[in-house]
């Protein structure tokens, strides 16, 4: 079965085009000024009544040293900020269960003779893989052997070659995009538990990936599935690039409907997440829950042609950042909690400081009783 057969079968059910970056931002532009701050009000409520549990969870493990002190390949690319995400992804696997850091265990058996064992090691489906060095890191410092990169783009510089050279190691590149792929059509995957991870999944990407492991029709059977042959072990995906989402491929659409947030004002929201990342963040800027609305002083702009441009230009660059960081969890918790309904244990993390990545939120999550 070609992994192309399936066209669109992670995309969602919306028949919608998709909503460029100028269309949002022309929609928040046509708001009147109440409108406006109405809707950051509302969005600051939301927030401060579900996403006061998003934990500080930079972890850099023992295991990864080799890359932290730079004994791996000389060939590979080496950039710090790159190689501390990575880590910390894996560090968080670790701490949430998914992985194990001692994959060698001395077994005994009745008559007293020992053996090395092997733990069972999952599979990697790397999602939009790119040059896939998440997945090298894994293999080199966790003894992955059998690993799948995603990617519909081709790369130079990639993994692949170092990747090859470890002889137990199996590598397949699927060339395909994240939105047609069916990774019930991929043989090799079949009856294999994995580890479906990516790092910074853009926009709807991480939607995208989602569904593609945790498809719709899977979610009314995910415990047969998880006690019989269904094989996703866990998930850890860095979500980035807010701004690009759409409404059509949106995981969690009724989550935002419940909190009574439209269509339009969903790309809205998506358009508020860029000011999160156009902030200063060497001061390691973060989300205390509050926005300092005192300092929007919004009659002012009530009856000016330009209300909303000077609203927006007069707002404090802390004030925009904020607003962006709250809108990001509120898209991404909607995400986490899809997973949690379709029968997985879940959280939402901030892996690294904003100082290193502004892009910083991790969504982790495992079967609840396939661990």
């Amino acid at each position: 079965m070609p992994l192309n057969d399936s066209p669109g079968i992670n995309a969602g059910k919306e028949e919608d085009d998709d909503i460029t970056s100028e269309m949002k931002r022309s929609a928040v532009y046509s708001m009147t000024v109440s409108e406006f701050y109405k809707l950051i009000k509302r969005i600051e409520s939301i927030h401060a009544s579900i996403c006061d549990n998003i934990l500080e969870s930079y972890k850099i493990p023992e295991a990864c040293n080799m890359w932290i002190k730079r004994e791996v390949d000389r060939k590979l690319p080496f950039q710090e900020k790159h190689v501390k995400q990575q880590a910390s992804i894996i560090g968080n696997l670790e701490d949430f269960g998914v992985i194990k850091s001692s994959l060698i265990k001395e077994q005994c058996d009745d008559d007293g003779l020992c053996v090395d064992k092997i733990d069972s090691r999952p599979a990697v489906v790397e999602f939009g893989a790119g040059r896939g060095y998440l997945t090298q890191m894994l293999a080199d410092c966790y003894g992955i052997e059998r690993v799948f990169l995603v990617e519909r783009k081709s790369y130079k510089l990639k993994a692949d070659r170092s990747l090859r050279q470890k002889e137990s190691l199996i590598l397949e590149r699927l060339r395909i995009d994240i939105e047609d792929l069916n990774l019930k059509a991929v043989d090799s995957l079949q009856g294999v538990p994995y580890l479906a991870i990516g790092k910074h999944l853009c926009g709807p990407a991480t939607d995208l990936t989602l569904r593609c492991c945790l498809s719709e029709q899977d979610s009314e059977h995910n415990m047969e599935q998880c006690l019989g042959n269904y094989s996703l072990k866990g998930l850890a995906i860095a979500t980035c690039c807010h701004h690009l989402c759409q409404w059509k491929h949106y995981a969690n659409k009724k989550f935002i409907v419940d909190l009574g947030i439209t269509k339009e004002e969903f790309h809205a929201i998506t358009w508020f997440t860029s000011w999160a990342v156009d902030a200063d963040h060497g001061s390691d800027l973060s989300v205390d829950g509050r926005l300092h609305l005192q300092s929007m002083e919004q009659e002012q702009y009530v009856g000016d042609a330009n209300g909303i441009e000077d609203a927006v230009r007069n707002m404090k660059a802390v004030d925009r950042a904020v607003l962006g960081f709250m809108c990001k969890q509120i898209i991404d918790l909607g995400r986490m909690m899809w997973a949690r309904e379709r029968g997985l244990d879940t959280q939402l993390v901030k892996y690294v400081p904003s100082s290193i990545s502004p892009e910083n939120h991790l969504l982790i999550a495992k079967h609840a009783k396939c661990s």
